[in-house]
């Protein structure tokens, strides 16, 4: 296939999935947790924004916990001049030992890309990180972005494009998240010390406020409950593409998804920890084996 019909088919993705309906609303789902007047939720609950100035970001927490399942939010990100700030999208549990599955989009100067930074953290143990760009600009309209957590593997996705997956490799000692309840967090915040350039562009105050933007949550999900140790799991799905026609608890990449997730590696990626020989000279993590020896 080539490159030119390839794009054709994943901004074909991106169309439909830019369509789908969601049911959420920021009032009854999430709590805002810091940062309050920057934070705030609008339009009777249909969409919340984060601020960030000079005295302060701001962020927000789902109200329920979950263990599993299909996560998503639709995000438009700080436009123009965006260095030094970091939007956080991610699910985390709590304590020494959490576990973690990010994204954070780490902005830049006027005309240059995003940089999409992903990791998962098990065990309180993270340093599995994977960056890229988009194909799209992130600033201009609301891109869905979400995470498929079952007991087999992790799934990120950009507009219903796979951009990663991590497997369950236990049975190679490598932890893997599936015990903890973890809430939904976001926040937007000052990291200019090493956000951009690792930290050789400073935040341009003159800008502020910065602002980004979150619409259409949705939770196809195990929702935890603390006082009697169990979940409640939701197995229906609102999205009709070939990668979700089995359920999320059993969630795999179809071929044509495999594909596109091969395209947006070659493409977009820019740092793999699993091809860092410098940061690993005595040998990668076992988990960065090829995936038919995991």
């Amino acid at each position: 296939m080539s490159s030119a019909m390839f794009l054709f088919f994943l901004l074909l993705g991106s169309s439909l999935m830019a369509a789908t309906t969601f049911a959420g609303n920021f009032y009854n789902d999430f709590d805002i947790t810091w940062g309050s007047p920057r934070a705030k939720i609008l339009n009777r609950g249909q969409l919340l924004t984060l601020s960030l100035d000079k005295v302060s970001g701001s962020g927000f927490q789902s109200k329920r916990e979950y263990l599993f399942g299909r996560i998503d939010m639709q995000l438009k990100l700080v436009a123009g001049d965006s260095a030094g700030t970091v939007t956080a999208y991610y699910l985390s549990s709590q304590g020494a030992t959490h576990d973690e599955i990010d994204f954070e989009f780490l902005g830049n100067v006027s005309g240059q890309p995003y940089i999409l930074h992903t990791n998962v953290f098990a065990q309180g143990k993270g340093g599995r990180e994977q960056q890229f760009y988009l194909w799209f600009d992130p600033t201009r309209n609301f891109h869905t972005y979400s995470i498929v957590w079952n007991p087999q593997r992790i799934i990120f996705l950009v507009d219903n494009i796979p951009i990663r997956e991590f497997r369950n490799a236990e049975k190679l000692g490598v932890p893997y998240p599936k015990s903890q309840p973890m809430r939904i967090y976001s926040s937007l915040w000052n990291a200019e010390e090493w956000a951009t350039r690792g930290g050789l562009v400073k935040t341009d105050w003159t800008k502020a406020p910065f602002t980004a933007y979150y619409r259409n949550f949705n939770a196809n999900a195990c929702t935890w409950s603390s006082s009697t140790s169990s979940s409640t799991c939701s197995s229906s799905s609102k999205f009709g593409s070939a990668l979700m026609e089995n359920s999320w608890q059993t969630q795999e990449l179809d071929a044509m998804s495999r594909r596109r997730l091969r395209w947006v590696q070659k493409n977009y990626m820019i740092y793999n920890y699993c091809s860092d020989f410098k940061r690993f000279p005595q040998g990668l993590p076992p988990e960065c084996r090829p995936s038919r020896f995991l």
